[in-house]
């Protein structure tokens, strides 16, 4: 295929990753932006290996390992329940910066074969590009990896941290930065080699101090990271389509990013430096001082009979409990009765960006009843009933009334402006950011101690 040729159909897939990140910015076009993406990304490997000319046996190779590659993802994909839908994504970004870091190392060793001149006589621009790229692709790798181990519990998700971290982060980064310089005048592979395993450590080094609350703000990171490794080695083999694809990933995630933290009330550098999401010392002291009211399936049951309207504000909980499709269950009972339903949707809800709009279409709840923060939170003082599946730090009131509070200032969902709020948690625990929630003690609030899909089920039956 020629080169004008490529170029043309590389500017199609470019087009048509662009329309797929416009699709997803709405659950409504999800699907479809799906669909544009699938299909960009087959033109985009097409025409790459329509690209190389001469079909040898290496390629023969190539396709096997796309194939076995190819169908571990998709069985993984298929199996994966929703609810560890966060580790997944945080698994293949590691992927994704491994794969940057492996191509660098090839280039670096066999320069020849991407056209970048000969060991040791690389092309300035090519070695500058082969070395950013191998350093965020090592970091996004070894932090995902870290990430993927906080969200699976396999690892605690409270920070870890110790004196002067900040300090040794910023001492590997210079460091970084150094050793590039001098590759870049010597060639040298001993320099190349210690830019990669550096860049491994500072990778885990940034992750590990950031707790449970910020993952959702980790997750778009290290997605962020993960576009601009994928860029960087796209220059290093002129390929314009992977150029493309990482600067739309790295720029999009980028700002997700903000507007995650944004929806903290919490600058990037405030999350990467904070530390966020270490456990409470005073939770215990609160909860043993301060009146709760709990009640069970039937008080929450007549509640809701008697409201006129409802609203639905899912977290984690309800994820962990796998309980939305009950939900939707309970939901269509309500509005049988002519009682007004809405879901109520808080950005950083849950463990990654969009997680509790996955779930809830999921459940096939329609797009219409779904409502984000700024759309409905005025609706909370005239609602009836609240009910709570999970969502802890978004619905706490201390983010408003207390400055000494780490979560302070965090914009929230005015869950306890709600007539009677009906709080589905396990126990008293706090949330990721480690804060006691206030709500939990309000005369307007019932805590109804359960699994939440368990409870749900039982409120249906109640309702009948």
């Amino acid at each position: 295929m020629s080169a004008n040729l490529s170029a043309i159909f590389y500017l199609i897939s470019g087009v048509l990753f662009i329309l797929a990140l416009r699709g997803l910015s709405s659950p409504e076009t999800s699907r479809r932006g799906n669909l544009f993406g699938i299909l960009g990304m087959i033109i985009a490997i097409t025409v790459t290996f329509l690209s190389m000319g001469n079909f040898s046996t290496g390629f023969i190779y190539v396709i096997i390992i796309m194939l076995v590659g190819g169908s571990i993802g998709a069985f993984i994909a298929y199996k994966i329940p929703m609810t560890a839908m966060p580790e997944l994504v945080a698994g293949f970004h590691s992927f994704v910066g491994l794969a940057a870091v492996l191509v660098a190392i090839s280039a670096f060793l066999n320069p020849q074969a991407f056209n970048l001149g000969s060991p040791g006589d690389i092309k300035l621009s090519s070695l500058i590009e082969m070395s950013i790229g191998a350093a965020v692709g090592a970091v996004t790798f070894s932090g995902s990896i870290i990430a993927f181990l906080k969200l699976r519990g396999i690892m605690s998700g409270s920070p870890i941290i110790f004196k002067g971290q900040h300090y040794i982060n910023l001492l590997l980064g210079l460091s970084i930065i150094v050793l590039i310089f001098y590759l870049c005048k010597t060639q040298s592979d001993s320099f190349f080699w210690r830019i990669i395993e550096i860049s491994f450590l500072l990778g885990l080094l940034l992750i590990i101090p950031i707790g449970g609350a910020d993952m959702p703000v980790v997750i778009s990171m290290l997605n962020s990271y993960s576009g601009w490794a994928a860029a960087g080695i796209g220059f290093t083999l002129e390929n314009s389509a992977l150029v493309i694809t990482g600067a739309l990933v790295g720029s999009s995630g980028a700002i997700l990013s903000y507007i995650m933290c944004k929806g903290m009330n919490r600058s990037f550098f405030n999350v990467i430096l904070g530390g966020f999401g270490g456990v409470d010392s005073t939770s215990s002291k609160s909860k043993d001082q301060k009146p709760v009211k709990s009640g069970n399936a039937e008080d929450a049951a007549f509640l809701m009979k008697n409201a006129s309207s409802v609203i639905i504000v899912p977290g984690y909980g309800m994820a962990v409990a796998q309980a939305q499709h009950a939900l939707r269950e309970m939901v269509d009972m309500l509005k049988k009765n002519n009682i007004k339903v809405s879901y109520a949707i808080h950005p950083v809800a849950g463990r990654m960006p969009g997680h509790m709009n996955v779930l809830l279409a999921e459940a096939n709840v329609p797009y219409d009843e779904v409502f984000e923060l700024e759309e409905i939170n005025n609706d909370f003082a005239n609602a009836d009933v609240a009910y709570v599946i999970g969502a802890n730090d978004v619905t706490n009131p201390v983010a408003k009334t207390d400055p000494q509070s780490p979560i302070y200032g965090m914009p929230i969902l005015d869950v306890e402006k709600c007539k009677s709020v009906l709080f589905v948690k396990r126990s008293l625990s706090p949330g990721y950011a480690g804060v006691d929630n206030e709500l939990f003690y309000r005369d307007n609030t019932l805590m109804l101690f359960s699994d939440a899909k368990k409870m749900t089920e039982a409120i249906i039956k109640n309702l009948d």
